[in-house]
């Protein structure tokens, strides 16, 4: 079935969601490029495409609403900010709607190989049962894990399973019922799910595996896979790139001892320009070689006196900045710090949640750990700590 073939219903309009932080993908995922433009264009120019939509509204985070809410407008869409929850968004961009519309397709920004067909269909699902979700049969054995996670302990039945996609439609009264009944400060994985608790069921339509939603690194790579395919565009596959650091201070007395922004305590603290955080100093110099992009001394000299005691965080939070302007995302750290005293241990998960706080990553993508010297040289007479990183980033 062709866009020309496809037929919206009257007084329909999209929302599309595009507020969130990508987390699991290490930036905001919408504006990752994918067969040479920003995912976002794909999921809105899918919708603009088919023609027929009365509105089309997109939901932005407050930063990417300065950036870009004016191009959006000029384009024809309407655009409203993005909330702290899903739900929150959502409310957000309903608010934008006009009166006159009768039918909703809310739909994921980072799902930008959707079909005119599964939006045309999930549609006109919903002007008959109210609301419409399209999904996918289960390819895989489904099992349920014991409570304590150690164990599988039953295989589910898939044949009345589906994995759900968007756009999820709706008339805009059972759309308004279900925002309505959204609790309070309380998230959902989607819109669909409060009805379940209304006792409304949405029809279920048939959708295509390709209709993907680009969560992690891994999702990116199948989702340009199949964009080149459809477009035929011959665009670079998203590539791994690596960076190797390395930071070494003085322990000496009277200063604060931080590794990895956490304060540790112990009577002698490290000497340095900055707070001398080891950990931090070497993850960005990884982070930056593996863009090429120099090391921290470059952006913050020891000759400028003004930033003396400078938080490390703030120096990672330029290379952070460095890496999004490069458009490469996070794939893992690991750092290994040398030392002999004060035994690091058991401060291996706080430095752990620490440094995925500042770089916005998942836990498991953070490894921290650390050896001694057995005695021998500056590290092993307690007098100095090293810490070694290494860096995974996909461009």
């Amino acid at each position: 079935m062709s866009v020309r073939d496809i037929r919206i219903p009257k007084h329909s309009a999209a929302i599309i969601l595009a507020g969130g932080l990508g987390k699991r993908m290490g930036r905001e995922k919408q504006y990752l490029e994918l067969a040479g433009r920003p995912m976002l264009e794909w999921t809105a120019g899918a919708f603009a495409d088919i023609g027929g939509f009365e509105e089309l509204v997109v939901v932005l985070s407050k930063e990417n609403l300065a950036l870009y809410g004016r191009d959006w407008e000029a384009r024809g869409f309407k655009t409203a900010p993005a909330g702290p929850t899903r739900m929150a968004s959502l409310k957000s961009g309903f608010k934008a709607l006009s009166p006159v519309i009768e039918l909703v397709a809310v739909h994921d920004g980072a799902r930008p190989l959707v079909s005119a067909r599964v939006v045309a269909e999930t549609l006109k699902e919903a002007v008959k049962a109210g609301a419409a979700v399209p999904g996918v049969p289960l390819k895989d054995t489904v099992k349920r894990v014991s409570a304590d996670g150690l164990f599988f302990d039953k295989t589910l039945d898939r044949s009345s399973l589906m994995t759900v996609q968007t756009p999820q439609c709706y008339r805009k009264e059972t759309l308004l019922l279900a925002l309505g009944a959204a609790g309070a400060g309380t998230d959902y994985s989607d819109e669909s799910q409060i009805l379940e608790k209304l006792g409304i069921r949405p029809a279920v339509v048939l959708s295509d595996y390709r209709n993907i939603k680009v969560t992690t690194p891994e999702d990116l790579i199948i989702a340009e896979a199949f964009m080149k395919e459809k477009t035929n565009v011959k665009a670079a596959a998203p590539q791994m790139r690596f960076g190797f650091g390395y930071d070494i201070h003085r322990l000496v007395e009277g200063r604060a001892l931080i590794l990895g922004g956490v304060r540790i305590d112990h009577p002698k603290g490290m000497l340095g320009h900055s707070d001398g955080d080891v950990v931090l100093h070497a993850i960005c110099d990884a982070l930056l070689g593996s863009v090429a992009a120099g090391e921290i001394g470059i952006y913050f000299p020891p000759t400028d006196l003004t930033i003396m005691g400078l938080s490390s965080s703030t120096i990672a939070e330029k290379v952070t900045e460095i890496l999004k302007e490069k458009k490469v995302s996070i794939v893992n750290i690991d750092a290994t710090i040398l030392a002999e005293e004060p035994k690091l241990k058991s401060h291996y998960e706080n430095i752990r949640k620490s440094v995925a706080r500042i770089f916005r990553l998942d836990l498991d993508r953070v490894s921290i750990k650390a050896k001694s010297r057995e005695g021998l040289g500056d590290i092993g007479h307690g007098e100095a700590i090293v810490c070694y990183a290494v860096a995974g980033v996909l461009q």
